[in-house]
């Protein structure tokens, strides 16, 4: 788990910090770059981020299974009051499912850009076409 978790934290990183936005590559480098480690951009970058997420909550889930024991005994000592446990692992549940789910019922603000910095163009020739 610990290295699951370093690997997805270093890629995180990497996103934020060496494989810029675009926004942030115009601010870097004066124009629009594509920037690449390893043959991968930052958009492949971020799948590799987002299965080790997955990764991670799988075992995290098996961990919790196997310490299920451990985790109620502590939860026991610490909280004595039948109802308390009750209310607090309810509401618990509660919120984990919401931060869970929400993501996929929101919609984003949609706006258009503010600077507009040019239009990405390919040029495609056709040989002995001039």
């Amino acid at each position: 788990m610990t290295l699951c978790m370093s690997a997805i934290i270093g890629i995180g990183f990497l996103i934020k910090y060496t494989l810029i936005s675009g926004q942030e590559r115009w601010d870097v480098y004066g124009r629009n770059v594509e920037l690449y480690l390893l043959g991968m951009d930052r958009h492949q970058w971020g799948m590799i981020h987002l299965i080790l997420g997955l990764v991670l909550l799988g075992l995290l889930i098996i961990h919790i299974f196997l310490h299920w024991k451990v985790v109620v005994s502590v939860y026991k000592k610490i909280i004595k009051e039948p109802l308390t446990k009750k209310i607090v692992a309810l509401f618990f549940i509660a919120l984990c499912t919401i931060l869970i789910l929400v993501p996929f019922f929101i919609e984003p603000d949609v706006e258009s850009s503010k600077k507009e910095r040019g239009h990405k163009v390919t040029l495609v020739t056709q040989p002995g076409i001039k």
